[in-house]
């Protein structure tokens, strides 16, 4: 089975590289997909499930703290994060018994998929690039100034780096993890994916 994971920046243009990668390669392609699956076994909403995925308040809390009403509603919610990350967890450990070849955006799959020997890109770009790509793809009425941009690139990036300290002590973007980084900006991400496929088939074909 050949995995490859999409470690990325809020706004690089990482969920499009994995789909347009899966595509060119003929591989299962595992994002959303995921949150659905989630969503099905709790009974939650799947943007209710993405959201307390996302959060990373609890994660500021101490061990150890006074009870008060406050603390007390942050903490069950970190609770309630922490049981669906283990939920999480479950399907991709199921993903990864299909045998079958994938693409997986996100998730610390290439953490959970470690003894898959997956290939795992991290996906970056400049602020400039990032803003502009969120903007364009901005809801109509979302408040796409550079300022609410960058501040909601920083939390949710932020929450990507923590929510991993709690699986692995390999930090998130740490450059020496991941097989290939790769810088977005200035690319037409239609023509980028090529060259990432046949790096792609290059890496299995040495691994296998």
């Amino acid at each position: 089975m050949k995995i490859i994971t999409i470690s990325r920046e809020f706004g690089s243009g990482g969920r499009e590289v994995g789909k347009r990668l899966a595509d060119a390669l003929g591989f299962d392609y595992y994002d959303k997909e995921i949150l659905t699956a989630i969503a099905r076994e709790t009974g939650l909403n799947e943007d209710y499930v993405e959201k307390t995925l996302n959060d990373p308040t609890f994660l500021a809390l101490p061990l150890h703290f006074h009870s008060t009403i406050a603390t007390f509603t942050s903490f069950s919610h970190g609770l309630e994060k922490i049981d669906l990350m283990v939920k999480q967890t479950k399907v991709l450990e199921a993903i990864g018994k299909r045998g079958r070849d994938c693409v997986v955006v996100g998730r610390n799959a290439d953490v959970i998929f470690k003894d898959h020997h997956p290939l795992n890109l991290f996906i970056c770009a400049d602020t400039e690039s990032k803003i502009a790509r969120c903007a364009h793809r901005a809801e109509e009425g979302e408040d796409v100034s550079p300022k609410h941009l960058q501040k909601m690139m920083h939390a949710i990036d932020k929450s990507r780096a923590e929510s991993r300290n709690l699986i692995t002590d390999i930090p998130w973007g740490e450059r020496s993890h991941y097989h290939l980084t790769v810088n977005t900006s200035g690319w037409d991400i239609k023509r980028l994916v090529p060259l990432l496929a046949d790096y792609a088939r290059s890496y299995f074909e040495n691994q296998f």
